[in-house]
């Protein structure tokens, strides 16, 4: 015999499916899903957000008495997701907490139960949601054993995968291990890309050497028997019907392959058997947070691209902040349409009219919090000069230039950093008096690293900007003649830089009583470009710190996520030719430490002026390895649309000492 499950995914805000298509996709998917269900022995988990159940409720209501007549009957079991499917990893910790809390609200209203297992929203996982969801009453948590396979280092696709699933912060979970591959040749299967005899092979291989019941389909039910319209070229529907394929091959799995079908909580304590109990964190650092299926799904789609992600990832940052400011905690409603806005659909191929319904939804719950839209921290450069004319505070920081006029340097008692005017006030080096002064990020020079594969030069503080179209990559490393305006807190350091896209407007903010360098970063009147931009790119002197080195920051959860530098971590690379990059941060609360297990360094942005995406990249090489910190304000994948804005993003520096 052969444990398996099924779990069918119902999303009606699918990205690409119009608000007038709903009715036809209950029609033709999801009323197909309860038939197969009805017809055939098995017991089969259906996961969706309150949102599609309550939206289906209103306008089929009769599907839904369907439902609860199947769960009641132990022919379904609900899976749950929220209230709406959010990329929990890039949300900050309170919006994950009410997202669950209504979801469950919600299925209790409607179908007078609580699920007991969650499915991670999109399989986009991190060790911070494991505590969301636990405090939410989940008792298990579906994700893609896949990638989290790649995280573990586990090369084999058969290996056994842990049990239970390290939340940290002593929070665990037991973990379901849905399957990418398996899902995908369903898919092809009953698209009719692949026949019955190609499939059984797949299958009977997997059967044999799997460990545990198998995950034959995790995944869209809305891809069956209909085509949401997500790629321009989509396979024709098969005319003898994907469902009627799909009741086929299950019939052929049960009769001729021996397959048990279990509930999915029922393969939860079939896999636990035997298991260890020990929690294992299902991460790493070139892995912090696993998706599903191949590498050019990675976080970055939901982060970065898209229509205008960082924009609304911007917005709902801002609508946030006023809501936690205002104490919004009994009003449902205002929490339910953030939640809504953050949806993961909105993020991806979300239709030119339903992107305009969610900026107009947005515009007027901005309307109902009275907030402003500007999100600026960054002071007008001109109202600053226009302060005072005469230099003040001068005795408390020194300037210097080198006879070359290469280098300018600033000296305060708290602060000492060297920027390079030929590279566009690139910092060269920059030490903290908490740090003894010892220089923690600048610049490597051409030749430091023995291999002609790290063979250039690794500045800190520039900007790297790629245009795909236009075959042409931009950078801010040119001569600037600086502007320099001392105040009696900080000494102020603005270059201006002429590129081909536009100017970049560069300020930096060195404190003179504390212990902090904030960099300001601005692109006036820039058009997001198709490519990716890249600023910061900070470079880790590798002389001021131990070895392993270690980053943290919160993705999604309420802790600090710590991850060890012990092997390449390429966050930057990218995935394929059309994917500019391979993963990427949460950082969810605008900040990551870096550093060693007695000094690191603090950098700290405020995602409501700019929701970057912070990237690692940890490369081995003697005689150290290289180590940087990137910001991203843009990336490309097959999400992409043109447009969109470049938002001006400050990041502060601050050194910290570990106890």
């Amino acid at each position: 015999m052969t444990p398996a499950f099924l779990i069918f995914h119902l999303n009606l805000a699918y990205s690409s499916i119009e608000v007038d298509q709903r009715p036809t996709v209950i029609q033709q998917c999801y009323e197909p899903l309860l038939d197969l269900i009805e017809n055939q022995d098995l017991c089969v988990g259906i996961e969706t957000s309150s949102w599609t159940l309550r939206t289906i409720n209103d306008l089929y209501p009769e599907w839904v008495i369907r439902l609860r007549h199947l769960i009641q009957a132990e022919k379904c079991e609900l899976i749950g997701s929220g209230y709406v499917q959010l990329i929990g990893p890039l949300v900050p910790y309170e919006v994950n907490v009410w997202n669950q809390r209504l979801g469950i609200e919600d299925y209790q209203d409607i179908l007078s139960l609580r699920p007991q297992l969650a499915l991670v929203n999109e399989l986009a996982y991190s060790s911070g949601m494991v505590g969301v969801y636990q405090e939410a009453g989940y008792e298990g948590i579906i994700m893609d054993r896949d990638n989290v396979a790649v995280a573990l280092g586990l090369t084999d696709n058969e290996a056994a995968m842990p049990a239970y699933a390290d939340g940290g912060a002593e929070n665990t979970l037991p973990v379901l291990w849905s399957d990418s591959i398996l899902f995908q040749k369903f898919q092809h299967y009953a698209h009719g890309d692949i026949g019955i005899t190609d499939y059984l092979e797949y299958f009977r291989r997997r059967a044999v050497k799997g460990r545990g019941p198998l995950a034959v389909y995790g995944n869209d039910a809305e891809i069956f028997d209909y085509r949401p319209g997500r790629f321009k070229v989509e396979s024709k529907i098969k005319p003898d019907g994907e469902w009627l394929r799909i009741g086929h091959l299950l019939r052929t799995l049960t009769d001729q392959e021996a397959v048990t079908w279990l509930a999915p909580s029922r393969a939860l304590e079939l896999h636990k058997r035997g298991q260890s109990s020990q929690p294992v964190p299902l991460i790493s650092a070139h892995q912090p947070i696993p998706v599903k299926k191949q590498a050019k799904y990675n976080i970055s789609r939901w982060a970065i691209t898209g229509r205008d992600d960082l924009w609304i990832n911007t917005l709902c940052h801002r609508i946030y902040r006023q809501l936690h400011l205002c104490k919004e905690n009994d009003n449902q409603d205002r929490w339910r349409s953030l939640c809504q806005l953050w949806a993961s659909d909105l993020r991806t191929h979300v239709t030119p009219s339903r992107w305009d319904v969610a900026l107009g939804n947005a515009e007027a719950l901005k309307q109902q919090l009275k907030l402003n839209d500007t999100g600026q921290t960054q002071e007008s450069w001109a109202a600053l000069l226009l302060e005072k004319n005469e230099v003040i505070g001068q005795e408390n920081c020194q300037i210097e230039y080198d006879p070359e006029s290469i280098y300018i340097t600033v000296v305060t008692k708290s602060v000492n950093i060297i920027l390079n005017m030929r590279r566009g006030l690139a910092i060269h080096s920059l030490g903290f008096k908490t740090h003894n002064f010892s220089p923690v990020v600048g610049t490597l020079p051409l030749g430091y690293f023995s291999s002609i594969e790290l063979g250039a030069d690794f500045y800190s503080g520039g900007v790297v900007i790629e245009r795909v179209k236009e075959h042409c990559r931009t950078t801010d490393l040119n001569w600037v003649k600086p502007e320099i305006l001392q105040r009696e807190d900080q000494c102020l350091i603005r270059g201006i830089i002429d590129s081909d896209c536009g100017q970049i407007i560069k300020t930096i903010c060195i404190g003179k009583n504390s212990e902090t360098v904030a960099i300001h970063y601005d692109f006036p009147q820039w058009q997001r470009p198709y490519g990716s931009v890249r600023v910061g790119n900070f470079t880790f002197l590798p002389e001021s710190f131990s070895s392993p080195l270690y980053y943290r920051c919160r993705n999604g959860g309420s802790y600090m996520e710590e991850f060890e530098l012990n092997t390449d971590t390429l966050h930057t690379s990218p995935s394929s030719s059309l994917v500019s990059a391979s993963t990427g941060l949460g950082a969810t609360d605008g900040e990551i430490l870096v550093g060693d297990k007695t000094r690191m360094l603090r950098f700290q942005w405020d995602p409501a002026q700019c929701a970057t995406f912070p990237m690692v990249y940890h490369k081995e090489c003697q005689p150290n390895a290289l180590t940087r910190l990137v910001f991203s304000l843009a990336e490309l994948d097959e999400t992409r649309v043109e447009g969109g804005k470049l938002l001006p993003l400050s990041i502060r520096l601050e050194p910290v000492l570990i106890a």
